[in-house]
C-alpha cells in the first residue's frame, strides 16, 4: 500500500510539475497582439519581432506574421498601409488574409493564420502596390528583408 501512494504521489507531482511549466511556457501565446492603423505601441523597427514574440518568448503574443515596412528609399518608416497575402502572385488569386501596418512602420498578428505559400502584396500610404514575386514560407519577414535582401519597401 506503501509503495501504490508513493507512485501515485509521484505521479500526481510530474503531472502537476508538466501543467505548471506548459502553462507558464505558452502562456503570452494565448495573449492578442495585432497592429491597428496609426498605433504608436510597436517597437524595435526593422528586427526580427519573432525573437521575442514567440513561445516561451518575452514579447506580449506569438506572431504568426510580422514585420517592418519602410518607404521607396528604405530609410524611413511607413506610417500607414498593409499587407495582403493572396494565393498567387501579384495580387491575383485568393485575398487569403490582411494585417495593418502600424504607425511606427510595423506589422503583426497572433492571429491564426497559415501563410505557407502565400504572395504578400503591400500597400503604402499613397495606395502604390509592391508585390514580392516568390511565395513565403515563414512569418519573419524581417529575417530577411533588411538582412539577404532588401527591406519590404513601398510608396
Amino acid at each position: 500500500m506503501k509503495n501504490i501512494s508513493s507512485i501515485l504521489f509521484g505521479a500526481f507531482c510530474l503531472t502537476a510539475t508538466l501543467f505548471a511549466f506548459n502553462s507558464c511556457e505558452n502562456k503570452n501565446c494565448k495573449e492578442d497582439n495585432i497592429s491597428l492603423p496609426n498605433s504608436q505601441k510597436s517597437h524595435n523597427m526593422g528586427q526580427n519581432c519573432m525573437q521575442c514574440h514567440k513561445s516561451g518568448g518575452e514579447g506580449e503574443g506569438c506572431f504568426n506574421v510580422a514585420g517592418t515596412a519602410y518607404d521607396a528609399n528604405e530609410t524611413n518608416t511607413l506610417t500607414s498601409g498593409k499587407i495582403d497575402f493572396y494565393t498567387d502572385t501579384m495580387g491575383s488569386g485568393n485575398l487569403k488574409y490582411t494585417v495593418y501596418i502600424d504607425g511606427k512602420g510595423n506589422f503583426y498578428t497572433t492571429a491564426d493564420m497559415s501563410i505557407d505559400g502565400l504572395y504578400p502584396v503591400i500597400t503604402g500610404p499613397t495606395g502604390s502596390k509592391s508585390y514580392m514575386s516568390t511565395s513565403i514560407s515563414t512569418g519573419q519577414c524581417n529575417s530577411c528583408h533588411g538582412v539577404s535582401t532588401s527591406k519590404i519597401w513601398s510608396n
